[in-house]
């Protein structure tokens, strides 16, 4: 384990060696006389298994299957945050929340921190983006795109046409393309049946999940083919398929248990690249990559110096075939957003564990999905709560949800889902002192202050949900007296 000294001398080290030896590798992959340009598609809440790339059923994503046979995908590509704006502002600095930022969900990054775009165009590329790439409608002028325009649904391919069409710059292009969903509100009109679909096998199996699932995947197919459209203009528009594809998203699903959790079904995104002639077709690899290494990895094929102060790592070498490894630990974070997702936590993954640290044991996990109950986001809740008075599995499956241990272990190689806590048995206990330790001083050097943004709702008390039901009665009561 690299102790405190260690990572000190190493930042000395790469302060004096890094920049010359990063821009000597990079000029070593990019042909520095005609740079490759760039698509960048980012889906917004997109689980890793729900997709039949990753051995999803039922759903339908064709754009993902034709990347995956024409270039490479990542089974083991992580986020650095469950929550979209941290998570898209790692992306776009190279490094983690604590060291950008933007810990809690909807806050900005500091404006110093956002250099990817700064160093593409410095490497003399035009930097465009449509829709959510990164987050809030102020964030995009802090990151310093040539052009931006945000873009739901059908109007992003409007867009993206309309900008192939009236270019007229001969600069490399890297373009960055975010579809909002399948965030929720999903879609009303669903193309799946919801008797057919296949549900997570920890999820409460209601009708009213169901729907919900099948809207949710309609979304996925939705946004797969708004992807593949960009694809297509923009292989028009270059004459070619030369050109560098990458398809990823910010973190899991909006389902209990994804999103806003360290879960893998929170901090596992799907990630392919393709690039013909660069990246081997049809290929997987196990290299474990976090979003904090894109950055990097883009910048390097630029041709630029990438910087050495970053959490970020290159992966060229991966995507080139010159190795099958990069990193050996992951880690992620996550601090809500300070209004209703309040549940601080942190984690540490190898291959084979996941050591989970809930800083708030005392209180109830709980966010948005759980509390709002909104159609096409988290009505199914109160079918879940039905069910629980008379399903003992359905009430274990609520418990689990809403109340955490302080130390969560699991064993990923026996149990990828990860449904049995075992960080109370002994033969786990050397494992577990050593990632927490790893954790400690992970955070050290981070300056993770383990902030929290808000006091989460005791375990004491109610559950938030009923809180806010009494919070609505109450007002909705005082405006009828008046």
């Amino acid at each position: 384990m690299q102790t405190r000294r260690d990572f000190l001398l190493s930042l000395m080290t790469a302060a004096v060696a890094g920049p010359a030896l990063s821009r000597a590798h990079a000029e070593s992959v990019v042909d520095q006389k005609r740079k490759p340009n760039m698509i960048v598609f980012l889906s917004d809440d997109h689980g890793c298994l729900d997709t039949p790339v990753y051995g999803g059923k039922v759903v339908k994503t064709p754009t993902m299957q034709r990347l995956a046979e024409n270039g490479m995908v990542f089974d083991q590509a992580f986020i650095a945050s469950p929550a979209c704006g941290p998570s898209r502002a790692a992306l776009l600095s190279g490094l983690m929340p604590a060291r950008n930022g933007a810990e809690p969900n909807h806050t900005l990054p500091r404006p110093e921190t956002q250099t990817m775009v700064k160093l593409l165009q410095k490497q003399g590329y035009e930097v465009v983006a449509f829709g959510k790439v990164a987050h809030g409608r102020k964030h995009p002028h802090i990151v310093g795109f040539d052009h931006w325009q945000d873009a739901r649904r059908e109007q992003i391919v409007k867009l993206v046409r309309k900008f192939f069409q009236s270019r007229t710059s001969d600069r490399p292009l890297c373009l960055m393309v975010g579809d909002h969903r399948p965030h929720v509100a999903w879609i009303k009109e669903s193309i799946y049946d919801p008797d057919e679909v296949v549900l997570p096998e920890h999820f409460v199996d209601t009708k009213e999940t169901r729907q919900h699932w099948a809207r949710y995947l309609t979304d996925v197919t939705g946004m797969d083919a708004t992807m593949g459209e960009v694809d297509r203009m923009a292989r028009e528009h270059f004459g070619t398929d030369d050109y560098l594809f990458m398809y990823s998203a910010d973190h899991g699903a909006q389902w209990p248990f994804g999103k806003w959790n360290l879960y893998d079904a929170g901090m596992r995104t799907p990630m392919i690249f393709r690039w013909p002639g660069k990246i081997a077709s049809g290929v997987r690899t196990k290299a474990m990559v976090s979003w904090v290494d894109v950055m990097p990895t883009l910048i390097e094929f630029a041709g630029g110096a990438v910087p050495e102060n970053i959490d970020g790592r290159s992966f060229s070498d991966v995507l080139l075939g010159k190795s099958d490894t990069h990193r050996d630990v992951i880690y992620t974070t996550h601090s809500g957003d300070g209004v209703m997702n309040v549940y601080p936590i942190r984690a540490v993954r190898t291959r084979q564990f996941k050591y989970i640290r809930n800083l708030r044991p005392d209180c109830y996990h709980s966010n948005h999905s759980d509390i709002l109950r909104r159609d096409g986001a988290g009505a199914y809740w109160d079918s879940w709560d039905e069910a629980a008075k008379s399903d003992p599995k359905a009430a274990a499956v609520i418990a689990k949800y809403y109340q955490r241990s302080e130390v969560e272990f699991y064993d990923l190689t026996k149990d990828p889902t990860e449904q049995h806590n075992l960080a109370d048995k002994p033969q786990y206990e050397a494992h577990i002192e050593r990632m927490s330790s790893m954790l400690d001083e992970w955070m050290e050097q981070q300056g993770d202050r383990q902030k929290v943004f808000r006091e989460p709702y005791p375990v004491s008390g109610p559950l938030p949900h009923v809180v806010l039901q009494e919070k609505n009665r109450i007002e909705k009561g005082s405006k009828k007296k008046k």
